[in-house]
């Protein structure tokens, strides 16, 4: 059976990026395959320019993700009084310089920002071909001992707990889904699974403008992905009921 990668994605909160209009900065529900792509790239230590990495990487991604805990989406009103000498924060930990003329500080920066508060999503996810390096240990082994801090969509979102779920050998995403159920289980699930998944009655087809040209350093792509409503299986039912159950799309 084919290994997937299981992540944890829970903090107290997270901004899984959507399509930016001005200055406004909105979330979607699920994460992106660009986010993943980020996260795990920057777990690995690789710089933003080695642009042949990380498209590769992308077009090996395939994954399903499973929202454990809704949480609450709140917008942040931001604003600062920037200065030329002003440095921003980064990961690598070289201040991050301005430019402009003196004009260009005259007034505040304003923006908004959307983010969920108290989220948690699970992901599933493996890589084809699965023999091309970084496989899924490489993956595994940076997420255990990043390159890099990580953080989840933004850099003031910084995960609460350990992002590695482990590796599961599973016939498809969503029994790998299945393996790391959510404690306790409530309401329906809602999941992301791509549109080559077999299609149950009830499935929601949606456009993801998810995909980043990693060459021109912007996001040019998408995919067609399939929004699903599931029951979790019952606490008392047996280990082998709830993944052939999950793997149907029923409950035991």
């Amino acid at each position: 059976m084919p290994r997937h990668l299981l992540l944890v994605l829970e903090g107290p909160l997270l901004a899984f990026g959507g399509e930016v209009v001005d200055a406004r900065g909105v979330v979607g529900d699920f994460p992106t395959a660009s986010l993943l792509i980020g996260l795990l790239a920057n777990a690995l230590g690789w710089r933003r320019g080695e642009r042949e990495r990380h498209a590769r990487l992308q077009a090996r991604l395939v994954f399903a993700a499973r929202i454990d805990r809704e949480g609450e989406r709140i917008t942040d009103f931001q604003t600062a009084q920037l200065g030329k000498d002003d440095r921003g924060w980064t990961t690598s930990g070289t201040p991050e310089e301005r430019a402009g003329g003196p004009g260009t500080y005259a007034a505040p920066h304003i923006r908004l920002r959307d983010y969920d508060a108290d989220k948690r999503v699970t992901v599933a996810l493996r890589l084809d071909p699965a023999g091309e390096a970084p496989d899924l240990e490489a993956l595994a082994a940076a997420l255990e001992s990043p390159a890099r801090p990580l953080f989840l969509g933004r850099k003031t979102c910084l995960p609460s707990r350990p992002l590695l779920g482990g590796l599961v050998e599973a016939e498809g995403l969503l029994a790998a889904l299945a393996s790391l159920p959510p404690e306790p289980a409530v309401g329906l699930w809602r999941i992301l699974l791509p549109a080559t998944e077999p299609t149950l009655l009830g499935d929601e087809r949606r456009w993801a403008g998810d995909l980043r040209d990693w060459h021109s350093g912007v996001h040019g792509g998408g995919r067609t992905v399939l929004i699903r409503h599931l029951a979790p299986p019952r606490p008392d039912a047996a280990s082998d009921d709830r993944g052939q159950a999950a793997e149907a799309g029923t409950c035991p």
